[in-house]
């Protein structure tokens, strides 16, 4: 875990430091690489490593560092912040941000996500960055898809569409706050979205329970006509959780294949 505060062990910038990074800020490279500082003519290894100790920046990935926000009265550095998103589009490719931080980019939930939630294809550890906490939740190649470049201060960031969004919740649904928030939030978009483009999503993703979870959240919501579309589906003879974190205890659903081991609407 990297943990870097904006608050604290912070160390006082040079003069030279503080106009070059408010330089570096200005032109855009709060994200920037070693390369980037051979306009300045300094020692670019003795710089960052001074900056590191006092804290004004944070290594992303090899070659890689951000600028922390830069304070107002900060020895007369501009103040910057980089985008959460746009950290997360550094950190690690391919990748794309998902689950409760999409949930929330596409206005389908209010609540505040406690970390930025990044799709990634390799392994990569959680950290925290300038009070930024990332969780990079590893899909398999085949789930990766169903993206769309969203511009964030000027750079194009891939986020789940709004049904990818969906299915992926469905598939972890730890990763969005719980399968009792996600009941909530179907209920209030499944009438607004495209719900062929699920369907085709959710058997791409080559997991049953997708299709588990949902049938059973719909139906229990009255949603007979879609419900009904999804039981046409094999779902397979094993019985899955409807929520994934909580012990395998409650009642079993033949018809859904689930054990339904939390409450989200009367019993189906």
């Amino acid at each position: 875990m990297m943990t870097l505060s904006k608050s604290e062990h912070r160390k006082s910038l040079s003069a030279r430091e503080s106009r070059i990074l408010s330089d570096l800020s200005f032109r855009g490279k709060a994200i920037f690489a070693p390369a980037d500082l051979e306009t300045y003519g300094i020692d670019a290894k003795r710089f960052l490593r001074g900056l590191r100790r006092k804290g004004w920046i944070a290594w992303i990935k090899r070659g890689l560092y951000v600028i922390a926000p830069l304070e107002a009265g900060a020895e007369g550095a501009r103040k910057h912040t980089v985008h959460g998103f746009v950290l997360a589009s550094h950190i690690v490719s391919p990748s794309y941000v998902g689950y409760w931080s999409a949930l929330n980019h596409h206005g389908m939930s209010e609540a505040t996500p406690p970390a930025v939630y990044v799709a990634t294809r390799a392994p990569v550890a959680s950290r925290t960055i300038f009070d930024i906490p990332f969780v990079f939740v590893t899909l398999r190649p085949w789930k990766m898809f169903g993206t769309a470049k969203v511009m964030i201060e000027g750079e194009g960031v891939a986020i789940s569409d709004p049904e990818k969004t969906l299915v992926d919740c469905l598939d972890h649904p730890e990763h969005a706050g719980g399968i009792l928030p996600l009941a909530e939030v179907l209920r209030e978009e499944i009438g607004r979205i495209d719900f062929d483009r699920i369907m085709r999503y959710a058997q791409r993703m080559r997991n049953t329970t997708i299709l588990k979870r949902l049938g059973y959240l719909l139906e229990a919501q009255g949603r007979g006509d879609e419900a009904r579309r999804i039981g046409r589906h094999r779902l397979g003879e094993g019985y899955s959780k409807l929520d994934p974190k909580l012990p395998a205890m409650g009642p079993t659903n033949d018809r859904w294949k689930l054990r339904v081991n939390a409450g989200v609407g009367r019993e189906v």
